[in-house]
């Protein structure tokens, strides 16, 4: 008797997604002095860049999510917006703060939205 082979798909996670956990646990975790530092180093930047929609976006979008405790659906992320330049001049800003921030969890939230700076900059051709 023959027997039929049943094959299973074999689910391949997301690799190129480092940031979505990373981040919603950063988010999550800041403390309420963390959330006013967020939104401290946020507003200056959506104000710095009034006719940059996207970055204006962007940055509207970092301070919503600290506000919240928690993440939007990716799938309308105004990073998908921004142009290359734009993603690595704000990679570069958020290793600033990453580096230079003394509070741990303002830090680790810096750290995880060049994750997603990084993810998105890696998925473009």
């Amino acid at each position: 008797m023959c027997r039929e082979r049943v094959r299973h798909p074999v689910r391949v996670e997301d690799l190129s997604d480092h940031h979505s956990e990373y981040l919603a646990r950063a988010v999550a975790a800041l403390t309420p002095d963390g959330h006013r530092r967020v939104d401290a180093l946020l507003e200056p930047l959506a104000a710095m860049v009034p006719g940059h929609q996207w970055l204006v976006a962007f940055a509207k979008a970092r301070e919503a999510e600290a506000d919240s405790g928690h993440l939007e659906e990716d799938a309308g992320d105004p990073v998908h917006r921004l142009a290359d330049e734009e993603l690595e001049r704000l990679a570069s800003g958020f290793m600033t703060i990453r580096d230079e921030e003394p509070a741990d969890d303002v830090g680790d939230w810096a750290n995880a939205v060049i994750a997603l700076l990084e993810d998105e900059i890696r998925s473009r051709p």
